[in-house]
C-alpha cells in the first residue's frame, strides 16, 4: 500500500524535474552565443533574349512574335536545367576540340558543334530508342552507307572522329538539296525526306514558317539556346571555373595489328584496365576483335 502512494507522488515529480532541465537548457542556448540562420529570398527570373542572333551565319527572324517566343521557351528550359548545362559546360573543352578542326576540314560552319550538344548531350555512348547511337546520333542505316563499319564486334558511330567525317559528309549532302543551313540543322533532326515532305506540301521552304513535328519545330531554337549559354555561360549566371572543367585526357594511337582474343589481356599489356581502354574507345563493342587484315584499327591509349 505504501508501495504504490509512494509511485503516485514520484511520477509527477519527475516530470517537473524533466521539465525544469529543458528549460534550464533553452535558457543558456538563447544567453550564450548563437548562429542566426537569415533564409535568402531565390529569385526566379526570365532570361534575357538578345536583340539580335543567327545559326551559321543565318539570321534568326526574332521580329516574328512565334520566333522570339519558341527561343525564349529553349533557352529557358536549358538556362534553368542547371544539372545538365553545367554537365556541357564541363563537357566543352574536352570534346570541342575533337570536332571544330573535322567541321573547318569539311567546311562546314562551326555552330555545328551545338548540334551535337543537342544530340547526345556530348556523351559518345549515347543511344537513342530509335538506336541512333554516338556522338552525332547516326543510325545504323545511314552510317553504313556513308562507310562506317557496324558489327557485332566494331561500331563506328561510337568513334568520335569518323562519326564527325560522317556527319559533315551528311549535313554537305543536306546543304546542296537545301542551300539554307537552318535547314540543314531540321533535316538532320526530322531526315531530308521528312523535310522535304512538308516543304512540298505547304509550299514553304523557310524553317521559321513550316509547320512540322513538335520535336523538329524546337530544334533549331533548342540548338541556338544551347550556343548563346555555352557562348557566355556568365550571361545565364553560369560560373563555371576553368579548374571544374573536364579537359582533354593526352593519348596515344597504337595500332592492332592482328586478331585480340581478350581485350581484358590487351588493355594490361597496354599499362591500363579494360575499363579505361573501353572509354576511350566506345567503338569496340566485345571483348574481342577479328582482324581481317583487309582494315587498319587503331586505339586510343590514355597517357595517364
Amino acid at each position: 500500500m505504501k508501495t504504490k502512494i509512494w509511485r503516485r507522488f514520484i511520477a509527477p515529480l519527475l516530470v517537473v524535474m524533466n521539465i525544469a532541465v529543458v528549460v534550464v537548457i533553452l535558457v543558456s542556448a538563447q544567453s550564450g552565443k548563437t548562429e542566426v540562420i537569415v533564409e535568402k529570398e531565390v529569385m526566379y527570373e526570365p532570361v534575357e533574349l538578345p536583340d539580335a542572333v543567327s545559326f551559321a551565319g543565318e539570321k534568326m527572324p526574332l521580329e516574328r512574335f512565334y520566333v522570339k517566343e519558341a527561343l525564349d521557351r529553349e533557352l529557358l528550359s536549358n538556362a534553368y536545367f542547371h544539372s545538365q548545362t553545367i554537365r556541357y559546360i564541363k563537357l566543352v573543352p574536352r570534346y570541342f576540340p575533337i570536332i571544330e578542326p573535322i567541321l573547318k576540314e569539311h567546311g562546314i560552319p562551326d555552330d555545328f558543334k551545338y548540334l551535337a550538344v543537342a544530340e547526345s548531350g556530348l556523351d559518345p555512348r549515347a543511344i537513342s530508342p530509335a538506336r541512333a547511337a554516338g556522338f552525332w546520333q547516326l543510325m545504323e542505316g545511314t552510317a553504313k552507307d556513308y562507310g562506317l563499319e557496324i558489327n557485332s564486334e566494331v561500331d563506328e558511330r561510337y568513334h568520335i572522329e569518323k562519326a564527325t567525317h560522317v556527319a559533315c559528309e551528311y549535313i554537305k549532302k543536306a546543304y546542296e538539296k537545301f542551300g539554307s543551313w537552318t535547314m540543314v540543322a531540321a533535316a538532320y533532326n526530322r531526315g531530308m525526306t521528312g523535310v522535304n515532305r512538308q516543304v512540298v506540301r505547304q509550299k514553304e521552304d523557310d524553317y521559321y514558317d513550316l509547320l512540322i513535328t513538335t520535336e523538329t519545330a524546337r530544334y533549331v531554337y533548342r540548338i541556338v539556346a544551347l550556343k548563346l549559354i555555352l557562348e557566355n555561360p556568365e550571361k545565364y549566371k553560369f560560373f563555371i571555373p576553368e579548374e571544374d572543367k573536364y579537359q582533354i585526357i593526352p593519348t596515344k594511337k597504337v595500332e592492332i595489328k592482328g586478331s585480340v582474343a581478350n581485350f581484358a589481356d590487351y588493355a594490361i599489356q597496354h599499362g591500363v584496365n579494360y575499363k579505361v581502354l573501353k572509354d576511350f574507345n566506345p567503338w569496340l563493342r566485345e571483348n574481342e576483335l577479328t582482324y581481317s587484315g583487309r582494315k587498319r584499327y587503331w586505339v586510343e591509349i590514355p597517357e595517364l
